[in-house]
């Protein structure tokens, strides 16, 4: 145990960095401040902070630690928000900040679900067969030649189908939409 001694010796000099994180630590509150008073908004603030603390640090050696500091960091915080102003001024902004989510609006898929509704209530007035036709050309896109193939009738019975059913259905909608109701 001869090479361990302890050794009693005075605090640590501070260094440079160390004084100068200190200081920082000691006015983070009266940054914050001053930035709020000068009118950095709530989402900015640390950022324009950080800007404060990079100038502080990077200036320290040249700044009197003998004067009060908090007139410097007025300063510095002064003009990183007069700079940071003329940024955001050269800045375009877009129409949105947001993006769309994608979703419909409440008032979209309110009137989409009553137009489904609308629509259900109108089919069920039409027979099956008819009702088979349209909705597979008009709803799911299918040409009417697969539909007669589909269906084994022939090309002229789709089409007949397909030109009675959406009478139907134009007319089913119309007494709906007039006064009939929908049916729940």
């Amino acid at each position: 145990m001869g090479y361990l001694r302890l050794v009693h010796s005075a605090p640590p000099v501070p260094t440079p960095e160390s004084a100068c994180l200190d200081a920082f630590e000691r006015e983070i509150d009266y940054i914050f401040a001053t930035l709020r008073r000068l009118g950095v908004g709530f989402g900015e603030i640390e950022d324009l902070a950080q800007e404060v603390f990079m100038v502080l640090h990077r200036n320290w050696s040249t700044i009197d630690t003998d004067r009060p500091v908090r007139p410097y960091l007025f300063g510095v915080a002064f003009r990183v928000v007069c700079a940071h102003r003329r940024r955001r001024a050269r800045e375009i902004p877009y129409p949105e900040v947001d993006t769309a989510d994608g979703a419909a609006s409440p008032e979209a898929l309110l009137q989409s679900k009553e137009s489904v509704a609308l629509l259900l209530a109108a089919l069920d007035g039409i027979p099956m067969d008819r009702r088979a036709v349209v909705i597979m050309h008009e709803l799911d896109g299918i040409p009417v030649v697969d539909i007669a193939r589909t269906l084994s009738i022939s090309r002229f019975g789709a089409h007949a189908r397909l030109r009675k059913g959406r009478r139907e259905l134009k007319a089913a909608v119309w007494k709906l939409l007039r006064g009939g109701g929908i049916q729940k």
